[in-house]
């Protein structure tokens, strides 16, 4: 499994999470065990079930595939076209779908018009009225083991780890033996750093599917997360000879030879990558990953290449969201701020170029563009620009639940206030986005100001063993590794 880096706080969507209205006034729990799928096709349901048996194990484009044929068999298979539109790297085929699902779902059972609800309100930016719509479908089937992994596994994806673990949890009490469920715990006390646990549940992930590579290819992942990047890699090998397409598997390899610091081998793995890409979103995203590597090199003038060349490619084909992350990784790195902030200028301008990028993943890409602006503004010392981009980074949180934009905004007041030596209340912000490398970094810094010892040494540890493969680790933890601990 290819985890989503956590960097971001957990509060918030906990409160949404247990206090969210229900959609449906006078929802029940189901008699069925499980959700009803709609459809006038038996080949249409066993390809849409197919399908989630794929995701399950981590078939991200086959599952995709699973579903265009099971709508290609009915049509009016509403649920299908949801998880399209959920799960599409194509920008225009996850409008068409969503559009789709949301057409059909007033001919569906109550189940299945949640299920597409969640999808669609999160797409378009009402978080909280798709986490709504989530927890009536989990009230109203609670014995639906795949039910409950769809809405975890997506809980992951945004970080809500604790409410994750809950869900997997239930999951596991259907089901010991669910692998699935099993292999996202695994995760999830990972996340924790409890690595014993870990490991503990992967081997039983393991055993239930033997002869799957996304086993192999997550226990590479956790042993990577746990600084044993030998025992990764075998891992990573043994998923591969299993099944020399899951590419999932050979990205690993390359993220572990560069998190190793040998950026010239992990070039050579990550070409391996974008020749095998499954489709145009992820091999935008194991070229920026490669683009990484002149990062760690010190090499900023190949990096510049490498991005630009994303950006450039990724505006021809349509796919707006990763021409303005490649600009913003861009700026990321840039020793002069004037020229950070032109990348950061052109990032945002490619989240307007087209309708068809989801709200949810525009607002989240331009919060990370507003918390790279405010500290490259007060940088320059253009004061001005800094706050106007706080203010508007703080009207985004106000009205969302969406933990990306919570944790852009308390990660920039928290920048902003340690750039004005206000330690205590720099804290207050910072201790919400407490699993990014540069916030981490400024934490030591306060932790040292306000002589909170303890924390510091807890912090400084969690940072110099942060292994993820993400720009801010890169800018980070390498530097930070080779400093003499604070105290």
């Amino acid at each position: 499994m290819r985890s989503i880096v956590p960097f971001k706080s957990y509060a918030v969507l906990s409160v949404a999470l247990f206090c969210a209205a229900p959609l449906f006034a006078h929802h029940v729990k189901s008699q069925a065990a499980e959700m009803p799928i709609t459809t006038s096709s038996v080949k249409a349901r066993e390809l849409y079930l197919k399908g989630v048996e794929d995701y399950e194990n981590l078939y991200l484009e086959r599952c995709n595939d699973d579903w265009r044929a099971a709508v290609k068999e009915d049509s009016n298979l509403a649920v299908a076209w949801a998880w399209i539109a959920f799960n599409s790297g194509d920008p225009q085929e996850v409008t068409t779908a969503r559009a789709k699902a949301k057409e059909l779902a007033p001919k569906l059972t109550p189940g299945e018009q949640l299920m597409i609800a969640w999808v669609a309100k999160v797409q378009e930016g009402d978080f909280l009225g798709g986490i709504t719509a989530m927890n009536d479908m989990l009230e109203m089937y609670p014995r639906d083991k795949h039910v409950l992994y769809l809405a975890g596994n997506w809980l992951m994806l945004e970080d809500g780890n604790d409410q994750a673990q809950h869900i997997m949890e239930k999951a596991l009490v259907l089901d010991k033996n669910f692998p699935a469920a099993l292999n996202d715990l695994a995760y999830l006390y990972a996340r924790k750093r409890q690595f014993d646990k870990a490991f503990t549940a992967m081997d039983r992930y393991v055993t239930l599917l033997p002869k799957e590579p996304n086993p192999q290819d997550s226990f590479g992942e956790l042993k990577r997360m746990a600084g044993d990047f030998d025992s990764a890699l075998a891992h990573y090998r043994a998923a591969l000879k299993m099944d020399s397409d899951f590419v999932s598997s050979q990205i690993g390899v390359a993220d572990t030879y560069a998190l190793m610091g040998n950026q010239e081998q992990a070039r050579i793995e990550y070409d391996k990558a974008i020749a095998f890409a499954h489709n145009e979103s992820d091999r935008f995203n194991y070229e920026m990953q490669k683009g990484m590597t002149y990062v760690r090199d010190g090499n900023y003038a190949e990096a510049d290449k490498q991005f630009l060349d994303i950006a450039t490619t990724a505006h021809n084909k349509e796919h707006d969201l990763q021409e303005a992350q490649a600009l913003r990784h861009m700026a990321e790195y840039q020793a002069d701020d004037n020229v950070a902030l032109k990348h950061l200028k052109l990032a945002e301008e490619s989240l307007t170029h087209r309708s068809t990028i989801t709200a949810s993943d525009r607002d989240e890409e331009l919060s990370r563009i507003l918390r790279n602006r405010v500290v490259h503004a007060s940088r320059a010392g253009n004061q001005s620009l800094a706050e106007k981009s706080l203010q508007q980074l703080e009207a985004m949180a106000s009205g969302s639940r969406n933990r990306v934009i919570l944790s852009s905004y308390q990660g920039a007041a928290g920048t902003l206030l340690m750039d004005q030596k206000k330690y205590q209340d720099a804290v207050a912000h910072l201790e919400e986005d407490q699993d990014n490398p540069f916030t981490m970094e400024l934490l030591v810094q306060a932790y040292y100001q306000t002589e909170q010892t303890d924390k510091l040494h807890e912090i400084e540890a969690k940072l110099r063993g942060t292994n993820v493969p993400t720009m801010e680790q890169a800018l980070v933890v390498p530097a930070a590794r080779a400093k003499r601990p604070v105290i």
